[in-house]
């Protein structure tokens, strides 16, 4: 797999450094940047795979533009530094950064980086569409609860017959449990 890389480099000795690193990784430049530049933009046009900052420190300008681009771009964020207090890196991480390396950036050190921040990354995506999963699945069933307390209420039947009543209904019109129950609690709203 050819994984392209956006370079950001706060200097241009940095900027030589990144490149070296990412040749000797064997990996594809798809735009190396200054750190000012319009990252979402310069993104956005690179299509890269993984984005690797090269600078001192971030500031709380820098973390914020990160936590941005990680909302609309989800993707690896690897962010090499100099120096890293513990404060900086938990904000770096809650912006977003996937990896921070403290003490700069070494050739060599590049590619089990790389790789161990993308599987960090995807594991991160897999947990976060579980959870997602886990909260959707939750809400339908505190919806579907409502509507057959609605049913029991209103029919005058049994808790199970309310559950068969939903399900036949999300059978007939071919939607989800969750939505049929959904469309039982708005039509109860409408005629109260």
């Amino acid at each position: 797999m050819n994984i392209r890389l956006m370079l950001v480099y706060q200097s241009r000795q940095r900027q030589q450094l990144l490149q070296q690193a990412a040749d000797e990784s064997g990996y594809q430049v798809a735009v190396c940047v200054a750190l000012d530049a319009d990252l979402q933009q310069t993104l956005q046009a690179a299509q890269a795979d993984v984005i690797i900052f090269d600078i001192d420190q971030p500031d709380q300008q820098l973390l914020a533009r990160t936590h941005n681009l990680n909302q609309l771009h989800a993707i690896p964020i690897i962010m090499f530094a100099e120096r890293g207090d513990q404060k900086t890196i938990i904000e770096a991480v809650n912006a977003g950064v996937t990896s921070y390396v403290v003490d700069g950036l070494q050739p060599k050190r590049l590619r089990p980086i790389v790789e161990a921040a993308m599987a960090r990354f995807k594991a991160f995506q897999s947990l976060r569409q579980e959870l997602q999963e886990t909260k959707s699945k939750l809400e339908d069933r505190k919806h579907i609860d409502k509507a057959k307390g609605i049913l029991i209420q209103q029919k005058n039947i049994s808790e199970d017959q309310a559950y068969q009543a939903l399900r036949k209904l999300a059978m007939d019109r071919n939607i989800k449990l969750g939505d049929a129950a959904c469309n039982v609690i708005a039509m109860a709203d409408i005629f109260k």
